[in-house]
């Protein structure tokens, strides 16, 4: 692997900038020949303060009232205007600006997915100047080493242009000003930052509130060839002598040998690439599917918060960053960590689980103080530490958002079968979700359990018509989910629990389907509209709960035609791979590939960062922004996985949806996880299929091709290889 992303011209904004990152900071670089500009960021540092008084109205029964009356007004005013406020919210910490006062030209810019490492090269004819940029794997630590005489540059390290504390407006809401934005960095009132400097270091510090202050550090050190410029972002979470220690860290990286300290880092990457590969004949896509890898392990990692809206790469334009910088529970966070199971990175992607099960008692306090219910669920719309943020509420807080993020533990489970895991972490918490959920159904005339309300992401926006008929098709794929699931875990670990999760699941309502064999949006409304979110067919995708076969395989088929009639005029980034996945499904590998070219090419900017608008305006879709969000790029990625790799309940299928071109000129993947730990590795070389399949846990799995369904059982530590002469035939192998 030696892939590179290159720039030919100055950056002249942040979401197209080089970005690095290890999991906990990032940095994004870009700029001019002029003033080059490095902007730093770190996962956890927020302004967690809470300007909106909340109300005593501000609890689930109210909410049910008033949507039940279609009072609209009233229900933007309790639920809607906390997010109003421009706190709490992801903060930028700062930024280090490289000034040449005698720079020219266009900066030549390249990242090295392989070495996570960026070069900057600028200049004329008689002079040229050269920057690497990158940032510890594991240490956390930020370097910039310029190459250029250190009397024709300067370092500067640059605070946020926060407002000042004495400068406080009264916020009065607006529900006709609601942005994605909520305004500027002057909008959030800081007491002037300290600053301080000894030896070769130079720091701020920006106090926030009275409970949480942040810093960068800098150390510039004048070596024979190069300055080396290092940076870490340091915050009073850190321990009770964070300034101090920071300082401490940043002296001991300084002191170590060059080559050994990016050799330690280099080596980090090298392990982590040799966790899986594929290998495409559309160069393009096999691209962008490393960059989303890459931009994986660079946002989220072992041990760290896991990435949020834009990761570790907060706006630095001036303004506070889209959507608060927030955590997204309808959509954003579930499909961020939907590929890394198959492409084999459990530990980048583990932290989300662990992020979530730290929050339990956050997720009990909330459960009991806003829906009056025992169990465990966290808002839909929530800070770093599992606050509301208010938002449209029929999504923001949406108690079967609680579902799909206990769907995560399932997940983990199936692709690793650790049955320590499952006792100890995911039956735990599916089984305080189910409780949770169990406690707000209601039983109906006809004898089936329903919400009091539903709803279905994000149809009819906030107003009265969003309010569905119980229950959305959103709603009941994931309640029947999570019974079904508590079901077979509690019959497996023999917890008395089990009859009590069988008598929610068999009360559960069937699935809604139209006279066109069409998954609806509730029981009495179709979806008649393009859509960005395709809620409605949750129970095909991402939840997997209707295999391609049988009845099912009509309705799926009806379900893509539906979409394809509507059209896309509404549809933002993340969309185009959600219809990728359906095509995968479906074993249609030409309209995958088609959809997946469309988003990476016109949805994503040229760092590879998903913009969620046709910022081009190629007239994919009617939204032409351009708000920066991760969870298409990892969406995306789960799709390509799918069209070459898919298990379900012990059934192999491969390369099952790829374009007749790849199966001609030859296509590949390595070291894909499936169910129960299994590792699969296959490719097609001159109308030769071979596979190697390995499995650390003895299991009977089924590899489909186009002539038959082979059995194999595997003992612990079997390793099966086969090889088949290809019959090409569309659409399967």
């Amino acid at each position: 692997m030696n892939i590179f992303y290159n720039w030919e011209k100055s950056i002249s904004r942040w979401d197209e900038a080089v970005p690095l990152g290890s999991g906990k900071c990032g940095c994004l670089c870009w700029g001019s020949s002029k003033t080059m500009r490095f902007s730093l960021d770190r996962t956890d540092i927020w302004d967690k303060t809470v300007l909106w008084e909340q109300r005593k109205e501000f609890t689930y029964e109210t909410l049910v009232h008033l949507a039940k009356k279609g009072d609209v007004k009233k229900i933007r005013e309790i639920f809607d205007a906390p997010y109003y406020y421009p706190t709490p919210t992801k903060l930028v910490p700062g930024k280090i600006l490289i000034h040449f006062p005698e720079g020219e030209g266009e900066v030549r810019s390249s990242l090295s997915l392989e070495e996570a490492k960026a070069c900057m090269k600028f200049g004329n004819k008689q002079k040229t100047y050269r920057i690497d940029a990158w940032i510890h794997a594991a240490f956390h630590i930020g370097v910039i080493e310029v190459y250029a005489p250190e009397t024709e540059f300067s370092a500067e390290l640059k605070k946020p242009d926060f407002g000042e504390t004495g400068t406080e407006k009264e916020f009065v809401y607006d529900e006709t000003e609601r942005e994605i934005s909520q305004g500027t960095l002057k909008e959030l009132k800081y007491s002037p930052a300290q600053w301080g400097e000894e030896g070769t270091l130079q720091w701020f510090v920006q106090p926030v509130n009275k409970n949480f202050s942040y810093g960068v550090i800098m150390s510039v050190q004048k070596l024979q060839e190069k300055t080396r410029i290092l940076w870490k972002v340091v915050s009073s979470e850190d321990g009770e002598d964070w300034l101090a220690d920071g300082k401490a860290e940043l002296i001991r990286a300084a002191q170590k040998a060059e080559e050994e300290f990016f050799e330690s880092h280099r080596k980090w990457w090298q392990i982590f690439w040799e966790k899986s590969r594929i290998s495409v004949p559309d160069p393009f896509m096999e691209k962008q599917w490393y960059m989303a890898n890459y931009l994986f392990a660079s946002a989220s990692r072992e041990g760290c918060a896991p990435m949020p809206l834009q990761g570790v790469w907060t706006a630095d334009d001036g303004t506070l960053p889209p959507w608060k910088g927030d955590y997204h529970h309808d959509l954003n966070t579930e499909l961020s960590y939907s590929h890394y199971l198959k492409a084999n990175h459990l530990e980048e992607g583990k932290c989300f689980l662990d992020f979530l099960w730290n929050l339990r008692e956050e997720g009990e306090k909330f459960a009991k103080e806003f829906y009056h219910a025992d169990g465990s669920c966290l808002p839909g719309v929530m800070t770093i530490d599992g606050k509301p943020l208010g938002g449209w509420p029929m999504y923001s807080l949406s108690p079967v958002n609680q579902v799909w993020l206990s769907h995560a533990f399932s997940e983990y489970y199936r692709y690793t079968g650790d049955e320590v895991f499952l006792k100890e972490r995911a039956y735990p918490y599916l089984r305080e979700t189910g409780i949770f959920i169990a406690g707000l159904l209601e039983e109906q005339k006809d004898g089936t359990l329903c919400l009091p309300v539903s709803s279905s992401p994000e149809i009819h926006d906030d107003t009265e018509k969003s309010w569905l008929t119980p229950m959305s098709n959103y709603d009941l794929a994931l309640i029947r989910n999570l019974f079904e699931t508590l079901e077979k875990y509690a019959a497996q670990l023999g917890d008395a629990m089990e009859e009590r999760w069988k008598n929610i699941r068999i009360k559960l309502p069937k699935l809604a389907v139209n006279e066109k064999k069409v998954l609806m949006i509730s029981p009495d409304e179709s979806l008649e509209e393009s859509h960005r979110h395709f809620s409605n067919a949750m129970a095909i995708c991402p939840l997997g709960m209707m295999p391609y076969e049988g009845e099912n395989k009509e309705v799926i088929d009806a379900v893509i035609q539906d979409y394809e009639r509507l059209g896309t005029a509404q549809w933002v980034g993340y969309t185009f791979t959600w219809m990728a996945h359906l095509y995968a499904i479906q074993g249609n590998g030409e309209k995958a590939a088609e959809y997946l070219n469309i988003f990476w090419r016109f949805f994503c900017g040229p760092n590879g960062f998903h913009l969620n608008g046709d910022f081009q305006k190629r007239g994919y879709s009617e939204f032409t922004y351009r708000p920066f969000t991760l969870e298409g790029n990892m969406f995306g990625a789960d799709a390509l996985q799918e069209m070459m790799f898919q298990m379900q309940n012990g059934k192999i299928r491969l390369f099952p949806a790829i374009p007749e071109k790849w199966k001609e000129e030859g296509v590949s993947f390595e070291n894909f996880r499936g169910e129960k730990g299994l590792i699969c590795s296959a490719k097609i070389e001159d109308g030769i299929l071979a596979w190697e399949i390995r499995s650390d846990r003895a299991q009977t799995i089924y590899v489909e091709d186009s002539n038959e369904i082979m059995k194999k059982y595997l003992d612990k530590g079997e390793i099966w290889r086969e090889r088949k002469t290809l019959e090409f035939e569309k659409n399967s192998i």
